[in-house]
């Protein structure tokens, strides 16, 4: 599959994950750093996507530590939660 079509299907799944609280978190992440990912990177969201959201919003938030497998600069980005839109 090529890129932009990994892409596209990506935003997808980030934007739908089945709680408006895991949307914004994933998805908002997603819409703001995608463009610049590197094919490792895809990848290593790809399979975060197969992640629990509720494991997934607990790693970011910081209320449950990283496990090894998700620790480096992806999940750091991640944990910093400055790329959730935020409604007025």
């Amino acid at each position: 599959m090529d890129r932009d079509t990994r892409l596209k299907r990506l935003r997808f799944r980030a934007w739908h994950r089945g709680t408006k609280e895991a949307d914004l978190l994933v998805g908002g992440y997603f819409d703001q750093l995608a463009a610049g990912w590197s094919d490792a990177e895809i990848d290593w969201f790809e399979t975060l996507l197969e992640e629990q959201d509720v494991d997934i919003m607990a790693w970011a938030l910081g209320s449950q530590p990283v496990p090894p497998q998700w620790q480096g600069p992806m999940m750091d980005r991640l944990r910093q939660l400055d790329y959730i839109p935020v409604e007025k």
